[in-house]
Parts: structure tokens; C-alpha cells; sequence
């Protein structure tokens, strides 16, 4: 199915600059959170523990300091963009190397654009960081429509082929005839969705998060692998679906609870971030902590709790069903929510042309392990350009 063709405005320098009176109105609402009782179990298995919690958002009241990261965002470069009327926020850098490759990168669900910058110098620099010229990349970041500094849809049909169309419009408007794809969490979906629906112009995507259900010679007759692989699957299934399935049908009611109390959003999101990486319970123990406070506040700062959730209203019945042909490279990490067999993913994903297992990193790779995720990816372009 070809893609849309969006119409776009002007590209146009965006500079971060929050209010300071909304900071202020952040650390007001922190010091007068009304805390729950203590869980009545001593691990994460009800949720996010209240001292792990209260830890954080004491921090965050306290010490944590978003101008650093403003400052950060704005130093790679900051722009907008309206796109089949809606304004994209985006990161944008190009390398000092011109014959680098133009390479999108999509975010996804809790996460944001803040994801990729340990490893935005990296790909645009690979020579000051382990890498030759051909490995060097013109990198293009934007936040989903709903997210962050992006605009939020005022109706509905904002689901992945529209974004991914949006992808698209923004790398033909920023002058990038041929170009790779990457992403993790509903970034991938949107990857594979703009790779197969804007093949010609997109020379393929680089996956860290490969979805897609077991197809039925896998449930008859799986390996000792995938015996293992389907338990991990089905204990997901059991107990980790409860976000997934609040935001998917009623998004708006989430929404007020966690637009109102950073301690709520806090803890919506930080919970994920223990369960989906390798910190095995605190999130911390995989994660800079300042950094983690990057991605909340950005969803606290844009009030984009529900807005970002109403991507699961619009696509979750679409997630995981497209087959397509359009070349992918696969990283498989190995604390990702779920993983597929290479068998197991050939049932979607029909070109793959590289296909490789980390021994590190989780569900946000290019945040919890970014030189392993910068190495996936180059790894992931040779495959796809050669």
C-alpha cells in the first residue's frame, strides 16, 4: 500500500525554553503528593514500591535540574514542522562527514526522543567514538505526534500508517531523497510501516524490538529455544498487559489522574523501566537517574499523558499484523519485553537481512546500553545498504 502524501509546512528553528513558573508549579505539586500505603509485598510485583517512588520524586523536587537537558535538546538541534496539520517536534543534527547516511529514529511508548541522545554523537561522529566514516549518520528525531513537544491530534486517525506517512513527509521535506529507519516499541511498528509503505525512498529499518505473534508451526512444534521464549510470552501476557490495555480503551480517564500528579506520571512510566531492562528491580541500577527524570518530565512538562496513550486507542488492534517484504535488520536484546525466533519472526518479516542477539540492554536500548545500540545499528545499515 503506498503512503499518504502529507502536506508540510515550513521547517522552522525551535528553541526549548520552559517556563520557570512551570518548574515551580512541578516541585509545589511533588512536595503535597498524598502518598499510598506501602505495598504488602517486598518486590516489584504489585507495582512500583512507594520508597522507590518517594526516592525519585524526591530527587526530582529537589536536585534534578531540566535545564541541563533543555539545553542538551536544544544543542542538537531543535525544529518544527507541520505536517498534515499537526506540528512535529524534532531533533535534527547532521554529520560532519556529507556522505553519511540520513537515518530516522522513532521512540515509542514510555519513552521519547530523550531516548536517543547518549547515542545521537555517536552515530553522527563515529569517528571520535570507535567507528569510521561509513559509519557516520545524518540523524533525524522526531517525537510522535501526541508526544512531548509534538502536536496533539484533535481527532481521531492519528494510528501508525499516518505517522509513518508523517516519517516520511518530514525526511522529503528536510531534503533527504534515500534514507534508513530505526526503532524500538511503536517506533518499530511505525519503522516497518514507513519502510514497507515508502520503499524506494526508505532503504529499510533497523529494528530493537521485533513484534509479532507466534505463527502456527512454532506453536506445533517449537524448539527447546522457543519453548522457553513462548513461557516468556505467556507470562507477559499474564501479568504485564494491564497498561497496555487501560490505555487502548480508555485512555482519556488515565489521562486526568496523571496530567494532575507528577507523582503519578512518575511512577506509571518508572515502573516500565524496571520490568522492561536488565536492572532486575530498581531502575536506577540501569539507568542514570537524571536521565530517567528527562523522560517523565517531558511527558509532565507537554501534559501528554493521554494524548501519548491514545496511540494504543488508535493501532493496538493493527500492531503486529503487517507483512512485508521491505528489507529489515533485527537486534534482539535480551530483556526485552518478548523476543521472537529468527523462525518465528520470518513469519512477518520477510527480507531480514541481519539478524543478531545482544548479550546486554533491554526494551530501551539506545538509553540503557548505548554503545551496544550504536554498534546494532551500523551493524544493521551495512546489512541494509550493501
Amino acid at each position: 500500500m503506498p503512503g499518504e502524501k502529507l502536506e508540510t509546512g515550513p521547517i522552522r528553528p525551535f528553541e526549548i525554553a520552559v517556563p520557570e513558573a512551570e518548574l515551580a508549579d512541578l516541585k509545589s505539586r511533588l512536595a503535597r503528593t498524598r502518598w499510598p500505603e506501602k505495598e504488602t509485598v517486598d518486590d516489584w510485583s504489585q507495582g512500583a514500591p512507594l520508597s522507590a517512588v518517594r526516592d525519585l520524586c524526591a530527587y526530582w523536587a529537589e536536585r534534578y535540574d531540566w535545564r541541563a537537558v533543555e539545553q542538551e535538546l536544544n544543542g542538537v538541534g531543535a525544529f518544527k514542522a507541520e505536517i498534515g496539520g499537526l506540528d512535529l517536534f524534532f531533533l535534527h543534527r547532521r554529520s560532519r562527514h556529507e556522505n553519511a547516511t540520513p537515518l530516522i529514529l522513532l521512540h515509542g511508548w514510555p519513552g521519547s526522543v530523550t531516548e536517543f541522545l547518549d547515542a545521537a554523537p555517536k552515530l553522527t561522529d563515529p569517528t571520535s567514538h570507535g567507528g569510521t566514516e561509513a559509519d557516520a549518520f545524518h540523524i533525524v528525531i522526531p517525537a510522535l505526534p501526541g508526544y512531548g513537544l509534538s502536536g496533539k491530534p484533535s481527532a481521531t486517525g492519528w494510528g501508525l500508517e499516518r505517522m509513518a506517512d508523517a516519517g516520511a513527509a518530514l525526511m522529503k521535506a528536510l531534503g533527504y531523497e534515500r534514507y534508513l529507519v530505526q526503532g524500538g516499541d511503536w517506533g518499530s511498528e511505525i519503522a516497518m510501516q514507513l519502510a514497507h509503505r515508502h520503499q524506494g525512498p526508505c532503504l529499510g529499518a533497523h529494528l530493537n524490538m521485533v513484534a509479532c505473534a507466534p505463527p502456527k508451526e512454532v506453536l506445533e512444534a517449537p524448539t527447546a529455544e522457543e519453548v522457553v521464549l513462548l513461557k516468556r510470552l505467556a507470562a507477559h501476557q499474564k501479568s504485564g498487559r494491564g497498561y497496555m490495555i487501560q490505555q487502548a480503551t480508555k485512555p482519556q480517564t488515565l489521562g486526568y489522574g496523571l496530567t494532575d500528579s507528577p507523582a503519578g506520571q512518575a511512577a506509571w512510566i518508572y515502573e516500565k523501566f524496571s520490568g522492561w531492562s536488565e536492572a532486575e528491580g530498581l531502575p536506577e541500577n540501569g539507568f542514570r537517574r537524571d536521565r530517567l527524570l528527562d523522560n517523565i518530565s517531558l511527558y509532565w512538562l507537554t501534559a501528554s499523558a493521554a494524548s501519548s496513550a491514545r496511540l494504543y486507542w488508535e493501532s493496538i488492534r493493527d500492531s503486529g499484523k503487517l507483512e512485508t517484504s521491505a528489507p529489515v535488520a533485527c537486534s534482539i536484546f535480551p530483556h526485552e519485553i518478548f523476543k521472537p525466533s529468527r523462525r518465528w519472526a520470518e513469519s512477518r518479516y520477510k527480507n531480514i537481512r541481519y539478524w543478531n542477539e545482544t548479550e546486554r540492554g533491554g526494551h530501551f536500548a539506545a538509553m540503557e546500553q548505548p554503545e551496544i545500540f550504536v554498534g546494532e545499528v551500523r551493524a544493521g545499515a551495512r546489512a541494509l545498504l550493501g
